[in-house]
This record gives structure tokens, sequence and C-alpha cells, in this order.
């Protein structure tokens, strides 16, 4: 039985604007208290993202998916040897163990960077972050519809996707350095919501070095198909990433100026501030 048709529900009035948002508004109420429907879908959506906290990455997953793309990875970890250190020491979580930071130093020589050889223009980095479902439920298609943008002139000298565990936005920094790109790209689980735990962010930085703050990146969040699709943050991405190369620069030096997709005005829902009944002038 629904909060509408149950009879020990008194429905709000405002119920129809529930189509519009995933937030919690409008539950009705049950005598003082919430319905039992309402607490109910409550404890769920608080179990979902207390899961997508705790999730395993499953880096092999995301490595055969990429390589499905012929699109190389190597996997790192960062020096959170676990969950439990990832989530009481953050710090941890932003920079690489030594045997990654190793692995990297030996992928840039084997690449002819210690020889002179030109460097990357672009450098992926995918983490599992608060959220290794968002990862694996986003990550890979919108890599998948961001590479026909990139094949499109002027060409991208691109590093191998560094895929890591128990890693936080800032790892990209030092990836980013140690492959020598002039450009990387976090993509990482966000910290889950009630009403979104598989919401994944893009963090764009402009010649990356640890210590690089947050004022000097982008960030496209809230990436799932509820909130941004895949497809649409692929073309936001591809537009940033053309203007950061272009500019040589991050951060609030650089306005995403992409064009915004169309709103669809085609339904009949309108605007409930504006069509709402007619006040007469007092």
């Amino acid at each position: 039985m629904s909060a509408l048709t149950d009879p020990l529900v008194i429905a709000n009035p405002w119920h129809s604007l529930r189509r519009f948002t995933a937030a919690r508004i409008a539950l009705g109420r049950a005598g003082i208290s919430v319905p039992t429907a309402a607490q109910l879908q409550f404890r769920l959506d608080h179990a979902r993202a207390r899961d997508a906290v705790h999730l395993p990455f499953d880096t092999a997953a995301i490595r055969t998916a990429l390589e499905a793309l012929q699109w190389p990875a190597l996997t790192l970890h960062s020096a959170a040897a676990d969950r439990r250190a990832y989530l009481q020491r953050p710090d941890l979580g932003r920079r690489l163990d030594d045997r990654s930071r190793a692995k990297l130093g030996s992928l840039h020589l084997e690449a002819g960077h210690g020889a002179g050889l030109p460097r990357y223009d672009l450098a992926f980095v995918i983490a599992d972050g608060l959220s290794a479902l968002a990862v694996h439920r986003h990550a890979v298609p919108l890599l998948a519809a961001l590479r026909p943008l990139l094949a499109a002139a002027p060409p991208w000298r691109i590093a191998p996707v560094a895929v890591v565990q128990q890693a936080r936005v800032a790892i990209g920094d030092e990836i980013g350095a140690a492959l020598g790109a002039d450009l990387v790209v976090v993509l990482i689980g966000e910290r889950p919501g009630l009403s979104s735990p598989d919401s994944l962010g893009l963090y764009v930085s402009w010649k990356p070095r640890v210590g690089l703050n947050d004022a000097e990146r982008n960030c496209i969040s809230n990436v799932r198909p509820e909130g941004l699709p895949p497809s649409a943050a692929a073309a936001q991405l591809h537009h940033l990433l053309g203007e950061a190369r272009r500019l040589r620069l991050t951060g609030v030096g650089l306005k995403d100026e992409s064009p915004a997709a169309a709103l669809d005005t085609a339904g009949k829902a309108g605007n409930f501030l504006l069509d709402g009944p007619t006040l007469s002038p007092g």
C-alpha cells in the first residue's frame, strides 16, 4: 500500500513536486511521525550509501574493460594499505606507495621520456575514492564516450590509464607529474549521498605536481544517469580539456563555457513557482 492510498497517512499537498527531485520532501505523516514506508526507504538508502563506501574496488574488471577498448592500463596503490587506513588517514590516500612509485618510474623510462622524447599531453587516473560503485558503473562508459572526441585534431598523446586503489583526488598530481603529463584527469567515486550512492567526479589539473591546491583544478561532478549522464559529461570534459590546453591552465582561471544541454520543454510540468495560482494584489 502506498502513502497516497494508506488511510493512516496524511498526504502532503506538495507531494506532486517529488517528481522533480530525489530529495526527501513532502513525505506526509502518520500522526506526528514519518510514515513507515518513508522511514524504511531512508534506512535502505543509508545502507546503500554505507555499502558504496566499503565496496571493494574491482581493478581487474576495470582493466579488462579498458583493454577491450584497446586502452592500456596499469594498477597502482596509494600509501593507505587498506580501507580502514584510507578512511582514518586521508593523507595516505593522496600519495602512492613505494612499489607504485617505482612502477611509474620504470614506465616513464620505458616510454623514452628520460631521453628527452615528447611528454604525454594527457593522463587519466581511475580511483575508487569513496564509492567504488560509481567507478564500476560509470568510469569506463565515460572514457568510451570521450575517446572518439579525443581522436579529432589536434591529436592527444595519452598515457596508459592508472587504476588506483584506496586513492583520493590529489594522488592524480603525483601520477601526472611522474608520467610527465601536461594534463591529468582523475575519475573518482564521490562521497555517497542518500539519493546518490554512485556519483562519479572528474577532476582536471594542468601541469600536475605534488602540492597542487584545489583552486588549481576544475571539477565535473554528479556523473551518473540520474545526474549528468556519462555521454554528456564526456562532451563537457572534452571541451574543458581543449580550453585547458589552449590557455595552459585549469582552476579558477578556467571557466566552463561548454554548450549547455537543451532543456526538455515538451512536457507539461511547467514551473511550479511561476505556474501556481495567481494571487490578487491585496
